[in-house]
């Protein structure tokens, strides 16, 4: 690894928790160079919902590369692109009533989340934004602004405003609260907080720690939006592409953001792809005021036209409620008869399993004891006390229950006994 050392930066993460040479990977598994296998629990954080080298979607890509298709078109009308527009209408939007516009921005998440910030300014002429403890972003200076990290907010060497945080809700007690300081916020009634362009949120914060908000709290802070003419941008980089059993996380919930924030699966293969969903009466951008070299990278779209249609066939979002579910009692059962102060929470199939109420250090050194037994599994939430779960959604639930076996072994290991 000598050459890793020599010249990348000391930047490198994963790579800290994770260390060996990977050279191959199929569909819930990858392999090191010299022919180890690890069960994938981490997916890309989040990038690949379809799996590694997804059989039907990368038979898709390959096609068009042997074809000659585009591969660089900056936003001009091509085929690939128009067969990803159609079929995103046809098989999600349409069904849904959903009526949003698509703007097609740089490659990655961020680059999304920065096209909404401004979308919101614009519209509204307001500055501020509206987010949340525990919420993450993107690591570009708007969207780490919106970022509640303070690891990551430190790094940006800049005070970064125009943004307040309020709390995130995790129980019914906790959303009464958070209700009643929204309500204060909109009405302009906050000792601090001047009213917001924007309202951006996570439906379930992955890197937060796996807190799933509340119904009422959503679709109350979609009714403060709608009344005092705030734009609600729901950040489903994450959690969306069927995270949690629904294309949308907030399905749910019954609500329609006013934009929707797309990145990590939409291309269903790992290729960098964006998109904000815009609804039309905010799509106020004028022609090239807001560009990119890299917006709808043609072979993302090939991948994602065909991620749209391999999650139809497959009947993706059963199969997500019932895997996330058989995951959830496994390791709820499990942690029970380990210790019951370890909480176990989610939805569909991204779990995350808490050990904060007995030591946040427990959930590192389970992680590092699963990569040792060929399980990759991260931490998240506040001081790395949460491990989260983020499988493949193709995992059969022979490897689903493979992985959770790992994990409770591991925990048994070094959890304390119940008293």
């Amino acid at each position: 690894m000598d050459i890793f050392e020599e010249l990348e930066s000391n930047v490198r993460g994963y790579c800290r928790s994770f260390p060996k040479v990977f050279d191959k990977a199929e569909g819930a598994y990858i392999f090191t160079e010299t022919g180890e296998k690890y069960l994938d629990f981490f997916a890309g954080a989040g990038a690949l919902n379809y799996g590694h080298n997804n059989a039907f979607i990368k038979d898709k890509v390959v096609q068009y590369l042997l074809d000659g298709g585009v591969l660089h078109a900056l936003d001009m009308y091509t085929v690939a692109k128009r067969q990803f527009l159609t079929s995103l209408k046809e098989m999600i939007l349409a069904p849904k009533d959903f009526s949003y516009k698509v703007q097609f921005c740089g490659p990655t998440g961020t680059n999304g989340v920065e096209a909404a910030l401004k979308i919101a300014r614009k519209v509204t002429g307001r500055r501020n934004i509206l987010a949340f403890k525990g919420g993450f972003h993107g690591m570009t200076i708007g969207a780490l602004s919106v970022t509640s990290n303070k690891t990551n907010r430190r790094a940006a060497g800049i005070p970064l405003e125009y943004v307040d945080f309020l709390s995130f809700p995790t129980d019914e007690a906790e959303d009464e609260q958070c209700c009643r300081e929204l309500e204060k916020v909109f009405q302009g009634r906050h000792e601090t907080i001047t009213k917001p362009a924007a309202v951006i949120l996570e439906t379930v914060q992955a890197e937060g720690g796996v807190n799933v908000a509340p119904v009422h709290w959503l679709q109350e802070i979609r009714r403060l939006c709608t009344e005092y003419h705030v734009v609600m941008i729901c950040d489903d980089i994450q959690v969306g592409c069927f995270r949690t059993g629904s294309f949308f996380s907030f399905e749910r919930a019954g609500i329609t953001p006013d934009l929707v924030t797309l990145s990590k699966s939409i291309s269903g293969i790992g290729i960098p792809m964006s998109i904000v969903l815009i609804k039309p009466e905010f799509d106020v951008w004028k022609p090239g005021e807001h560009t990119g070299t890299f917006r709808g990278h043609q072979v993302a779209l090939v991948a994602a036209t065909a991620a749209l249609h391999y999650a139809h066939e497959h009947n993706m979002a059963a199969t997500v409620i019932e895997h996330g579910e058989m995951v959830r009692k496994k390791l709820q059962e499990g942690f029970l008869s380990l210790n019951g102060r370890v909480t176990v929470r989610g939805l569909g199939m991204i779990v995350g399993v808490d050990f904060s109420d007995l030591d946040s250090s427990l959930a590192r050194k389970i992680s590092a004891d699963c990569f040792s037994r060929g399980l990759i599994i991260e931490t998240a939430g506040r001081d790395d006390g949460v491990l989260k779960l983020l499988p493949p959604l193709t995992c059969s639930k022979d490897e689903l229950l493979e992985g959770c076996e790992i994990i409770l072994s591991c925990a048994e290991k070094v959890l304390p006994a119940m008293s």
